[in-house]
């Protein structure tokens, strides 16, 4: 399994189209094969930065959704509508894998 950690700066004055844009990528993703773990937005401290978190079963399946979610007119239209209200100023993606009891050093690298 692979979790991407998504890490936005956002316009604080936009937080409602960062959510209209949250809540179409918590569906596209899932409906991708994804599990979307939710979008984390503002409340304390920090006014202008948000968070995602998704997980697909392996690197592969992402690889294969970020293709997809280029030729899918409903992602399309989620990218123009940040492109479109700006509500978002950058992001940082990173990958990470789960670690649990029952996974070994071995199996882990």
């Amino acid at each position: 399994m692979i979790t991407v950690h998504l890490k936005y700066e956002i316009d604080p004055y936009k937080i409602a189209e960062f959510e209209e844009y949250g809540r179409r990528w918590v569906l596209l993703v899932n409906r991708f094969g994804g599990t979307h773990h939710g979008y984390f937005l503002p409340s304390e401290g920090d006014s202008d930065i948000a968070y995602a978190l998704f997980s697909f079963p392996s690197m592969a399946a992402y690889e294969q959704y970020r293709t997809d979610s280029f030729a899918d007119e409903d992602c399309r239209a989620a990218f123009a509508w940040a492109e479109t209200t700006r509500c978002i100023r950058r992001y940082e993606r990173r990958f990470l894998r789960p670690l649990d009891a029952r996974t070994s050093a071995v199996e882990a690298s």
